[in-house]
């Protein structure tokens, strides 16, 4: 088995780089689409596409929401050596992932229109909104199952080829981005069936791996079991929250900063937003990264392993999160001027302060992310839960409202670093309360 390899910390690294590189790859995915629409065809309809992008990441939050809780419950099956209980896992998980995909698939079709108003498109936008959603909906199995598969592969113990896997993909992308948008002209459209396509392509690769010799999941005849559905959901819901959660909090510091502030602050928390989302994922690549081992040596009932492994996490999240502060701080002038023009000098300056403010908040959102990726890979759903819900809505909602009921639009953007701090808070009471211990 392929999860143990020559020590414990070399496996810890083993597994959390190719996280990284991964979840940066996918945080780049998002922005890929938008990047050609904006030079190939308009800012409106840039505008469009930004308004469809809770949906992706509505697809990638259902993905990941099966594959963390089937790799969950796959890694401690295999630490059991239950290697038959553990493709039943496999196999349920891809035909309950291929069933969502296509119920999502045909509401998108039927509702489009209510969807994109539901989604904020406006006369101007409906249009790019609908084109990119029904585009991207056609091809939303194969969204849900490359992320799937992804995090499946790496349970497989062959992180690195979900890297490579997963790079490719991105690549692909832009060529084809490249093909339909500015060569061929085909707007929207060709943006979304672009991403779309190379999806396509990177589910086949996966494919080469689950069908070959080397996989110790295979695809076996199975009975339903609704009991096995319920316990991969229960796990996995905490991480599908964390992913769609970046959707919600965007929302609601748009509506904040509408309702105290105005538009132009709305360009700030943009440019705050890309570095924040490069550094939230990095820190779930580091929980995803462990989270096969972890459950693994759980599985197996080596407390001292896993416990190990969080301190590892700990410990390098820690650092990189003092690493991703400074630079961050380092480089807020001149990536603030990359996106504002120098004839708004006042924004300009104003950015600054705000993406200097918002800063605090990376030093302590590692650590949140961290534990509740490892309550979740311990089977503790509950705990992962609140601290999910707790960074992703209920504290920035709270902090957001207590921030700007005292110092008006100066508070938002203590906010998140609130809130962040808020939650570590609960995660430290919820550590103590379990004492980080297996429930059996």
């Amino acid at each position: 088995m392929k999860l143990e390899g020559k020590s414990l910390k070399h496996d810890f690294f083993r597994f959390i780089i190719p996280s990284l590189i991964a979840q940066w790859v996918y945080a780049l995915y998002t922005m890929i689409d938008g990047l050609f629409v904006a030079r190939g065809v308009s800012e409106l309809a840039l505008t469009g596409v930004n308004i469809a992008m809770p949906f992706v990441t509505l697809l990638f939050s259902v993905a990941l929401m099966f594959a963390v809780g089937s790799s969950t419950v796959i890694a401690i099956l295999l630490g059991e050596k239950q290697e038959q209980k553990a493709n039943e896992v496999f196999t349920q998980n891809v035909l309950t992932t291929i069933l969502a995909s296509l119920l999502l698939t045909a509401v998108v079709l039927w509702k489009s229109e209510e969807i994109a108003a539901f989604l904020g498109a406006t006369e101007l936008t409906v249009g790019y909104v609908r084109s990119y959603i029904t585009t991207i909906a056609c091809f939303s199995v194969f969204f849900i199952c490359s992320y799937s598969l992804e995090v499946l592969i790496k349970t497989d113990g062959y992180p690195m080829k979900a890297t490579v896997i997963v790079t490719a993909g991105a690549v692909l992308n832009c060529i084809l981005d490249y093909i339909f948008v500015i060569l061929l002209s085909k707007g929207v459209w060709g943006a979304a069936f672009a991403t779309g396509l190379s999806q396509l392509i990177v589910v086949l690769l996966y494919l080469t791996h689950f069908c070959s010799k080397k996989t110790h999941m295979r695809l076996v005849r199975i009975t339903p079991s609704l009991s096995l559905l319920w316990r991969t959901i229960k796990i996995g819901l905490s991480s599908g929250i964390t992913e769609f959660s970046a959707g919600i909090v965007i929302f609601l510091f748009n509506h904040a900063i509408l309702t105290y502030l105005n538009e132009e602050f709305i360009v700030s928390y943009t440019i705050v937003t890309y570095v924040s989302t490069i550094i939230v994922m990095s820190m779930a690549g580091i929980a995803q990264g462990i989270q096969p081992l972890v459950s693994y040596y759980y599985g197996r009932k080596l407390p001292k392993k896993y416990r190990l492994l969080l301190k590892y996490a700990l410990g390098f999240g820690s650092l990189f999160s003092i690493a991703a502060f400074v630079i961050s701080r380092s480089i807020a002038s001149p990536l603030v001027n990359l996106f504002i023009s120098p004839k708004l000098s006042s924004l300009r300056c104003a950015s600054v302060r705000v993406f200097h403010t918002f800063s605090y908040s990376f030093l302590l959102c590692g650590l949140n992310i961290i534990i509740g990726g490892y309550f979740t890979a311990i089977e503790h759903p509950k705990s992962a839960m609140a601290i999910s819900l707790g960074r992703g809505f209920l504290f920035v909602a709270l902090s957001l409202w207590l921030l700007t009921a005292s110092f008006g639009g100066n508070g938002i953007w203590w906010a998140s670093t609130l809130a962040e701090g808020m939650c570590l808070i609960l995660t430290l009471v919820l550590c103590y309360w379990s004492r980080l211990r297996p429930a059996h």
